[in-house]
């Protein structure tokens, strides 16, 4: 499929802005918008076949998000990362989740746990309905992981860190097998936080981190040498 037929917007029930966002950020995340690709909202119009207005309420979006940026002189770009900053910001993040981990046990009430579970669940579930899907399924379970943890000021800087690296984590996906083990990954943070140790949920969180920025550098590094 072609970036037009990708990015056309069919007249449905559903809101028109949702499928716009829903069109660019799979657009993006499947590189049909390369990293980097100015991106022109007169030629977004056409693509799309929706009015200017809807194209400017997605970019904003996708900006909060971090997956588009705006360059002055220049205007908006499909955001983009290098190896450095990519491991500058994995490095972030495996500390941020190895504390969101060891926290979580130490303060989760019964219902977190159980909400937690259901999460990880859930995220088994959506395994195979493409990657936004899952990444949402993800997304969700770290927010009960955080959220358990009972520290706001960690959960603000972990959101924050988590809109610039939204396209990363697409990245390191498509790595084969890299699903597979991050759910494994997934199921021994659990497992962890099941057995009542903090230590070992601090550090299944910061192994999962981890393996995910080498799949990510993996990436990265292939489309810097093609």
């Amino acid at each position: 499929m072609g970036i037009a037929e990708s990015l056309r917007v069919e007249r449905a029930p559903a809101p028109i802005r949702s499928r716009v966002l829903d069109n660019l950020r799979q657009a993006i995340l499947d590189h049909k918008l390369a990293p980097g690709q100015r991106l022109i909202e007169r030629e977004l119009v056409e693509l799309t076949g929706v009015s200017r207005t809807s194209i400017r309420e997605a970019l904003r979006e996708l900006a909060a998000e971090g997956l588009v940026t705006t360059i002055p002189n220049k205007g908006t770009i499909v955001a983009q990362v290098t190896v450095e900053e990519a491991r500058q910001l994995y490095r972030v993040r495996s500390a941020l989740e190895a504390l969101a981990g060891q926290l979580f046990v130490e303060n989760a009430t019964d219902a977190q746990r159980r909400a937690l579970t259901n999460a990880f669940r859930a995220v088994e579930r959506a395994a195979t309905k493409g990657p936004i899907v899952w990444l949402a399924a993800k997304d969700n379970f770290y927010d009960v992981l955080f959220e358990g943890g009972g520290n706001d000021a960690l959960r603000s800087i972990a959101g924050t860190l988590h809109a610039r690296i939204n396209l990363l984590r697409s990245l390191s996906l498509t790595r084969p097998g890299r699903a597979t083990e991050s759910m494994a990954e997934l199921a021994e943070i659990v497992a962890a936080i099941a057995a009542n140790d903090a230590d070992a949920a601090a550090k299944a969180c910061s192994q999962h981190v981890e393996a995910a920025g080498m799949a990510a550098f993996s990436a990265l590094t292939q489309e810097a040498a093609g």
